[in-house]
């Protein structure tokens, strides 16, 4: 049996392995918590990120290795020979760098640090920010500080973001934008596909990221729609909260078509089935039998203990009213 593994054991990781496993794939996870989700789905290796010995196991016979975060130490994925490359990481990681990497190409950014003259503003960690976190709103301008970015706010009509995916012959693929709402920084919601959204210009955008990169995999861009012209956001070098939405509503999932593309397979078409509204489920576990009342409901459960603000699975909704939509939303 083809053995992928994988450095992370939380719910993408998890759901790599449930579209894998149809495949005739088995999967192996490193993760330092002996309770990681991914556990239930594929053999776990409890240990450190960065121990070699470890990293050692986790590749061992392994056709490929892969990762379901954004912060694995680079030297790790090196080591290992993680799919996608360390390049992707290596500016995903970094704010700075990763609004470099924008601009190189050609892609359009928010100001930042010296650009920003209208304020309030957002000071940023470079490393270490995810779910609105590392980041707070400031009235003037701070001082220099270089473990920090200050970015200018977009006045964005809407908040969008691009799923794609790139084999390793160039092969590549792209879902139907995404339009998100967020909430204390966190994604509460993906409506699929984005109506009036400027497609071409976001596969455009994408393009270039993933030649750029010798990217393989799936890659999210999230972006901001400025009166139809697309401002970039970030990019995420994996499977994304973004993208849920197509285990049951694309002809093939994110996942699937990750792994597809990792392992050298032929992409699978990323068409939507319909219109779809994901919801996140955040901090407190549904009511099953009623959320499941609603026959074109389908309920993912991440198998983690409640708490606040953790996101604990997600719902997705198949051409749903907009009175159900809200009505699960509150």
């Amino acid at each position: 049996m083809t053995v992928v593994g994988v450095i992370g054991g939380g719910q993408l990781g998890r759901m790599l392995a449930l579209a894998g496993i149809p495949l005739g794939l088995s999967f192996r996870f490193l993760d330092p918590s002996p309770d990681a989700p991914a556990g239930e789905v594929g053999e776990l290796l409890v240990g450190a990120y960065d121990d070699p010995a470890y990293l050692d196991r986790l590749a061992d016979g392994a056709a490929v290795v892969t990762y379901e975060f954004e912060n694995v130490p680079v030297a790790a994925a090196r080591r290992v020979g993680a799919v996608p490359g360390a390049a992707a990481l290596e500016a995903s990681q970094d704010r700075l760098v990763e609004k470099q990497l924008f601009r190189r190409l050609g892609i359009p950014t928010a100001p930042i640090d010296d650009e920003v003259t209208e304020f309030p503003a957002l000071l940023k960690t470079r490393r270490l920010g995810y779910d609105g976190k590392g980041q707070r709103l400031v009235g003037t301008r701070p001082g220099t500080d270089p473990g920090y970015v200050l970015e200018g706010l977009v006045p964005f009509d809407r908040e969008l973001s691009l799923v794609s995916v790139r084999g390793p012959s160039g092969e590549t693929a792209f879902y139907p934008l995404v339009e998100n709402v967020h909430a204390e920084g966190i994604l509460r919601s993906s409506r699929a596909p984005a109506a009036d959204a400027p497609q071409a210009q976001a596969e455009d955008y994408a393009t270039r990221l993933l030649d750029d990169l010798g990217y393989i995999g799936v890659l999210a861009l999230e972006l901001f729609d400025v009166g139809g012209e697309l401002v970039a956001n970030e990019l995420a070098p994996r499977v994304h909260n973004t993208g849920h939405w197509t285990i049951e509503g694309a002809e093939t999932s994110q996942f699937e078509n990750h792994l597809r593309a990792i392992l050298g397979l032929p992409l699978g078409s990323t068409a939507a089935r319909c219109d779809v509204v994901m919801l996140n489920l955040i901090g407190a576990l549904p009511d099953t039998a009623a959320l499941l009342a609603h026959r074109n409901a389908h309920l993912h459960l991440y198998g983690k203990e409640p708490r606040s603000g953790r996101k604990l699975g997600h719902v997705t909704l198949l051409d749903p009213s907009d009175e159900l939509v809200l009505a699960l939303s509150g």
